[in-house]
This record gives C-alpha cells, structure tokens and sequence, in this order.
C-alpha cells in the first residue's frame, strides 16, 4: 500500500506551512498535488484532473505546468535518502498533449546518485497508460538550514 507523503516531509520540519505552487497545501493559489510513495517500486506517485485554469492549447494543458508536475514529481523522490535537493537542471519531453478535465498521473523515480548530485526522472501518464509526457532531472542536495532558516517561523 503506498504511504501518503505530505508536503516537504524530511528531516528539516521547521517550516510550519508549505507555500509550494505544485504540492503546498498552504497555497490557495497552488495545485495542492499530493503524492504517495510506492515502496515496493520506489516511485513517487500523484493521481490528478487539470481544470481550464492550466489551458494552454485548447481543451488541453499549458507546457509550463506540464514541467512543474514532472519538477514536483522528480522532487519527492529525494526523500527516499532524506534530503531537500533543488533543480540543476532538467529536461522535457512534450509526447502527446496533456488534456484538462481527465483523470492523470505522475510517476517520479530515481536514475542515480551521486554525491550530492541526484538524477530522477518522471512520466505524466493518461488512464490508458499511455505517456504524454516524460523528464529527467539533475537535483543537488542542499544545507536546507544554510538556505532556508530566515524563513523559519519562529
């Protein structure tokens, strides 16, 4: 059974509300995604429907938050070392439009690691399977103290 993973859960808890545009519950302007870890495959995993909010071509989704969904997805996966690791870099492959008001999912996994270096990729995938479209992802392990502690709330 997947285990519900919220937020930015590892192990720097200071930051009381989560303002994430994908995955911040805190966010009224966000997507709210919520993502759940297979353990058995080790995949981070995110069922989801686009509203007309997203359009970007009609009837289907905007390629900037196709990228976000893969960002986020790519993101969630490392927390199976327990790191906050940023975006470096990352690439995407748009395969096949992504439509609004259908069901959708998100899968991210791991490729490697390396050091700090963490290299993930993620698929967005429609009820048939099929892949819409796919990312790969450098993310670098940061010092969340170092980074973020001005914005702990105190």
């Amino acid at each position: 059974m997947p285990r519900k993973i919220h937020g930015h859960e590892t192990a720097f808890h200071k930051l009381r509300k989560n303002y994430c545009f994908a995955c911040g519950q805190n966010n009224p302007e966000g997507m709210r995604l919520k993502f759940t870890l297979d353990e058995e495959r080790q995949t981070f995993v995110c069922k989801f429907r686009l509203g007309k909010r997203y359009t970007g071509p009609p009837g289907h989704c905007h390629g900037g938050i196709i990228a976000t969904i893969l960002d986020d997805a790519m993101g969630k996966v490392n927390k199976l070392h327990h790191v906050i690791a940023l975006t470096k870099e990352m690439t995407v492959q748009y395969l096949k439009p992504v439509p609004l008001h259908k069901s959708l999912h998100v899968e991210g996994r791991e490729v490697s690691v390396h050091g700090r270096q963490h290299i993930n990729e993620a698929e967005i995938l429609n009820e048939k399977g099929e892949i819409l479209a796919r990312s790969k992802g450098i993310f670098i392990a940061i010092d969340p103290e170092k980074m973020f502690g001005k914005f702990v709330e105190r």
